[in-house]
């Protein structure tokens, strides 16, 4: 007949298997330790994937985008110019369409 708290040998509940609970406790802090190891190695990759993602979109809107918005601006300013000139000479043409974006 078994006594509530005491396993097959007659030791406490704290002995299951031949283990003790510093024994268990032990085990458990080097799992941890590995998955904490694991996240760390998985955040730094994440982290310099995010790094050349984030260096390919910018390089792409320097090269890109940026001569579109000057060459956009000096268009601008040319109308402008245009307009300036027409109305100093006393011409009333028509105000020009604004330019496509």
């Amino acid at each position: 007949m078994s006594v509530l708290g005491q396993g097959k040998h007659g030791g406490s509940a704290a002995n299951d298997d031949g283990r003790s609970i510093v024994a268990r406790l032990s085990g458990m802090s080097d799992a941890t330790k590995r998955v904490a190891k694991e996240a760390g190695y998985v955040s730094k990759k994440l982290l310099k994937s995010t790094g050349k993602a984030a260096w390919l979109a910018g390089t792409t809107l320097l090269i890109l985008v940026v001569p579109l918005i000057i060459e956009m601006d000096r268009e601008q300013q040319f109308n402008e110019l245009e307009l300036q000139h027409q109305s100093l000479l006393g011409s009333r043409a028509a105000p020009l369409p604004p330019s496509p974006k």
